[in-house]
């Protein structure tokens, strides 16, 4: 059942949505400042339970399996009743995922602590749900701006979060649990933050509003939010799931290579202040240039910056494939192309998804859409080592960039059958 909000005829709607994007852009960076503090000491605290490192990748693989299987819970949440709800509620089960991984320090359980991080992952999927609701009211030629400024909040918890382990340690020696355990401190004082600030500022909810907006025109309301009705959406709208698996595969070719980038790097003798460095230029190309791709998305079009971030893609596998082991130029310029091809992939290809569907078909589809970008993910993580094990580094940005390949391919798909982009609100 949608629960509405009256739509006053004198409504304006531009300063709702500027006041929309700039309360999500808070959220988006305390959101993300609780899941990259947690998540950075994650596989450390699973191997200090266990004694040994042979599972601890368990627990970043619980993380990103619980935001792909949130994503498609909270689009059922916020289908029946707006964004505020829905992204309150992956943010109050991160918080008490991160609860779980305190209390599994404290007992040394490490099947809590694969409880805790998967509840960790709703938060992660909120951070990423946020990205849509910045499109519920804004102008379809600012749409992808709208949208790559809360991918661009981003950045402050991506960078602010890891740091953040240090003093956890201190919080955690205070109120006497485990110096591990004291990061996840943060991460529970972050989503709550996040929870109040959304509950308190997101309104009027702007999916609830463009909905009422679009009634008072005599358009259709709610869709169904389910896999079936997802994949009939999809089959009549073949642009829409061309940006869904776009999005899907140039995130596994993020995922694949970046998450076996730092064992290149220690094979080769690289240090680990090295490779945090390496890791952080990636994440610098991941979300600072953001609104600039937005921008771009919006003045030449969603399919030209599709293309445009898959040869990126490419440049960045061939240049990191061909690297050398432990720290080279060719592999820093690599990993940051990596992370802007997948900036560009995203923001894109989210920005094709609203224009592609009708609105009351929106919130399924994009929840729908990062489940498919999650378990991409997942496989992708999964698989790379693997490949690494058996073939090396380079094989893998060899698979990589067939990946990058197929995002090319889907970049064609979505200039084929243009529509007209509807009205906002619509």
């Amino acid at each position: 059942m949608n629960i509405g909000v009256p739509v006053d005829r004198g409504v304006d709607v531009a300063a709702v949505q500027r006041r929309t994007v700039s309360t999500l852009a808070v959220s988006q960076a305390l959101g993300g400042v609780g899941v990259t503090t947690g998540i950075a000491v994650a596989a450390l605290l699973a191997e200090d339970i266990l004694g040994s490192a042979r599972l601890a990748g368990l627990a970043q693989t619980t993380q990103v399996l619980g935001a792909a299987l949130a994503a498609y819970l909270l689009a059922r949440v916020m289908a029946a009743r707006g964004r505020r709800p829905g992204l309150a509620l992956g943010y109050a089960i991160g918080g008490l995922g991160a609860l779980a991984c305190v209390l599994a320090g404290v007992v040394d359980s490490f099947a809590l602590l694969l409880v805790g991080t998967l509840g960790i992952g709703a938060a992660t999927a909120a951070n990423t749900q946020a990205r849509y609701a910045a499109t519920d009211l804004a102008r379809p030629s600012q749409r992808a701006r709208s949208l790559s400024l809360v991918v661009w909040a981003t950045t402050i918890g991506a960078v602010l979060g890891p740091n953040l382990v240090g003093p956890g340690a201190a919080v955690a020696r205070v109120i006497g649990v485990p110096e591990l355990t004291g990061a996840f401190v943060f991460t529970v004082v972050a989503v709550a933050l996040s929870t109040v600030w959304l509950m308190t500022r997101l309104r009027p909810d702007p999916l609830l509003l463009s909905r009422d907006l679009a009634s008072a025109r005599g358009e259709a309301g709610t869709g169904l939010v389910s896999l079936r009705h997802v994949l009939a959406v999809l089959r009549q709208h073949p642009r829409a799931a061309a940006a869904m698996l776009a999005v899907a595969l140039a995130h596994a070719v993020m995922v694949s290579v970046m998450v076996m980038t730092p064992l290149h790097m220690d094979h080769g003798g690289a240090e680990l202040t090295v490779i945090g460095f390496v890791i952080s230029v990636h994440v610098l190309g991941m979300f600072a240039f953001s609104p600039l791709v937005g921008w771009l998305a919006d003045r030449v079009g969603r399919a030209p910056v599709l293309v445009l971030g898959s040869v990126v893609l490419l440049t960045a596998v061939l240049l990191a494939g061909r690297a050398p082991e432990g720290h080279s130029t060719g592999l820093t310029w690599g990993l940051f192309l990596l992370g802007l091809g997948w900036s560009c992939c995203l923001v894109a290809s989210s920005a094709l998804l609203v224009d592609a569907v009708p609105l009351r078909e929106r919130p399924g589809v994009q929840g729908a859409s990062d489940l498919v970008m999650g378990l991409f993910a997942a496989g992708g993580g999964a698989l790379a080592g693997v490949v690494v094990a058996e073939w090396g580094y380079g094989v893998l940005n060899v698979c990589a960039g067939v990946l990058a390949l197929l995002v090319l391919g889907c970049a064609f798909v979505a200039r084929i059958r243009r529509t007209p982009l509807p009205t906002a609100g619509a």
